[in-house]
């Protein structure tokens, strides 16, 4: 890929990351997220799993150190570097009905599971395959009681977060399109793929 692409708001892009590569995601404006799912490139029935990475990680906040893992309990990508410290794994991406019930938007609009479908559409990859997204810079607060609620984004222009492949990968990635996720302002997301020094 071009050492630096710029996803514009409301869609999504897709690449191919090898094992040992970098991913490096950046939010150049500030208070934009990005949802993110990947596939094993040689085995699409493997792909990111919330369930598995919480089982191993035992956390709900996941930083520098932290890995996520597939459904087959393989690590897909491990954070080396998060200069924000605030992401989601527990929202699915947004769909056409999300975003009636949430708001109340009738008819046609962006979303991310659609856009994520899009960008992945070139390797045969189906809607219903889409796992939960790992929601880079998404703010999810978890109460004593155990409810949620979407905070507007802490990470700020620059802030950015870097993952190491564990196996060959196919990302997909997308400037959300959620407006409380984003507190209504939308904004691009910038990638970039770079080997380890």
């Amino acid at each position: 890929m071009e050492a630096k692409v710029i996803i514009p708001p409301k869609s999504g892009y897709s690449l191919e990351l090898r094992q040992g590569q970098l991913l490096k995601v950046v939010c150049p404006e500030g208070g934009q997220v990005a949802d993110m799912v990947a596939f094993n490139q040689h085995d699409l029935t493997e792909s990111l799993s919330n369930g598995k990475t919480f089982d191993y990680e035992q956390t709900l906040r996941f930083t520098t150190g932290n890995r996520l893992y597939s459904n087959l309990s393989n690590i897909m990508l491990e954070i080396i570097e998060d200069s924000c410290g605030i992401h989601d794994f527990l929202l699915a991406p947004c769909c056409p009905e999300t975003m009636r019930r949430f708001y109340n938007m009738e008819g046609p609009s962006p979303n991310c599971r659609d856009n994520l479908y899009k960008a992945l559409a070139g390797y045969g990859i189906e809607r219903w395959q889409l796992p939960t997204a790992f929601n880079i810079f998404m703010n999810v607060a978890v109460d004593d009681a155990l409810g949620i609620e979407v905070l507007p984004p802490v990470a700020r222009a620059g802030d950015n977060i870097v993952f190491r492949a564990g196996m060959d990968l196919i990302v997909a990635i997308t400037a959300c399109s959620a407006g409380a996720s984003n507190n209504y302002s939308f904004s691009p997301i910038e990638v970039q793929v770079e080997d380890m020094q």
